[in-house]
C-alpha cells in the first residue's frame, strides 16, 4: 500500500507517466422486441425481456494525473489478451518514454511470467524494462484508481442496452474523447499517514473486542 501512496504522492511527470489498469466485463444485450416510441404524455417504453450476445471485456488505461485515459476492447480476459494490451501500452500508447509506473490488481494472470510464456524471453524483458509494475495489496483493488474511471464509464456509457460489439465501441470512442477533451486529473486525497491512522484504528478495535472473551475464558 506504502507503495502506491507514495506514487500517487509524486508530482506529474510527462516523461514517466503513471498509468493505471484494469478491465471489466460487460453483456451484449439486444431487445427482444422494438420500443414502444414517444407520445405526447407518454416516455419511450422498452420492454422488460431482452437477447443476450455474449460478453466483452474493456481493458482501461488511466493516467490520472494527466486527465487521460483510453479503452481497449477485446472478446476475452485471459493471459494472452493480458499481455497483448501490456505490449499495446508500451509501444502504443507511450513509445516514447523511458518507463511507465503501472498500477494494477494482482489477478494470478497479471504477473511477468505471462509475458514470458506468451511472447518468450526475450520480447518479455524488453517490455518490463520499461515499465515499473506496482500491484496492489490483496484486498486492496480499491487503490488503483482505474477502478474509479471504469466506475463512472459505466453510470455515464452503459446504462442501456448494446447489442453488439460495434455498438460498444462507438459508445466508448465518444465517452473516451469526451472525457479527455474535458481534461480532468484525478485528486487523490488518500495518503499514507491517513492509512497508517485508519488501520491502526481497524487493528485496535480487533483487538478490544477479544479482549473480554479472552479474559471470561482466563476466569474459568
Amino acid at each position: 500500500m506504502k507503495d502506491v501512496l507514495a506514487l500517487y504522492a509524486q508530482p506529474y511527470d510527462p516523461k514517466r507517466p503513471l498509468v493505471c489498469f484494469d478491465e471489466q466485463n460487460v453483456q451484449l444485450l439486444a431487445d427482444s422486441r422494438p420500443d414502444l416510441p414517444l407520445r405526447p404524455g407518454r416516455i419511450r417504453r422498452q420492454d422488460y425481456e431482452y437477447v443476450r450476445h455474449g460478453t466483452r471485456n474493456i481493458f482501461t488505461f488511466l493516467e490520472p494525473k494527466a486527465g487521460y485515459r483510453h479503452l481497449l476492447v477485446t472478446c476475452r480476459r485471459t493471459k494472452l489478451e493480458w499481455a497483448k494490451a501490456i505490449r499495446y501500452l508500451v509501444d502504443m500508447l507511450y513509445p516514447n518514454v523511458e518507463r511507465i509506473d503501472l498500477v494494477f490488481d494482482n489477478l494470478n494472470t497479471h504477473v511477468p511470467n505471462t509475458l514470458i510464456e506468451i511472447f518468450g524471453k526475450p520480447e518479455a524483458d524488453r517490455l518490463l524494462a520499461r515499465l515499473a509494475l506496482h500491484p496492489t495489496p490483496l484486498h486492496a483493488s480499491w487503490l488503483n484508481m482505474a477502478e474509479i474511471d471504469l466506475s463512472a464509464m459505466t453510470s455515464q456509457c452503459l446504462k442501456r442496452r448494446l447489442p453488439d460489439e460495434w455498438s460498444l465501441a462507438l459508445e466508448l470512442i465518444a465517452w473516451e474523447n469526451r472525457r479527455n477533451c474535458a481534461h480532468q486529473p484525478i485528486t487523490w486525497s488518500f495518503n499514507w499517514r491517513r492509512a497508517r491512522r485508519i488501520f491502526k484504528l481497524g487493528h485496535a478495535a480487533k483487538r478490544g473486542r477479544r479482549t473480554p472473551a479472552r479474559t471470561k475464558q482466563s476466569r474459568h
